[in-house]
């Protein structure tokens, strides 16, 4: 079930148990996995775009195989809090998703997330071809650990 909201997102979930965050590009998704616990989020692996039917048991396989409980979608507001064309394809993955799979869906905000990324991956020296490899994930990572971060707000 989609949650647009994280708070409604949060109540849906169980007391413990991973989650996803991805990073929805046009040609990649990045994903990350929380711990049980959701206490911290590391980038998992980058999945090369086909189309939605194989991106998406690529998802839901992932899903299975590390027992996720939800998954939080980066959604790309515009700067000034609007949403664009890739908003929008992020909602209808999410809606075409949701007919395929019991798992709770919310979004979080993801701007400047990949600034960011970038920004951790040049401070540790990555290569040019490294980053290239690992920007997506890391920008799922970084998603995810702000969703996390809310989820432990909202706990509390």
């Amino acid at each position: 079930m989609i949650h647009p909201e994280i708070v409604d997102f949060a109540a849906s979930l169980p007391p413990v148990g991973a989650i996803a965050g991805l990073d929805l590009g046009t040609k990649t998704i990045g994903v990350a996995v929380s711990d049980g616990l959701r206490q911290v989020a590391s980038p998992l692996t980058v999945i090369r775009r086909q189309k939605f039917t194989l991106d998406a048991a690529e998802l839901l396989a992932i899903a299975r195989d590390r027992g996720l409980v939800g998954l939080v979608l980066g959604l790309p507001r515009n700067m000034d809090g609007s949403e664009g064309p890739r908003a929008q394809s992020t909602r209808a993955f999410a809606r075409n998703l949701e007919r395929l799979t019991d798992l709770s869906i919310g979004f979080w905000d993801e701007r400047l997330s990949t600034v960011a990324a970038e920004r951790a991956l040049l401070e540790a020296d990555t290569s040019r071809k490294r980053r290239a490899e690992v920007i997506d994930q890391v920008a799922a990572g970084y998603i995810l650990q702000g969703a996390l971060d809310r989820l432990r707000y909202l706990q509390s």
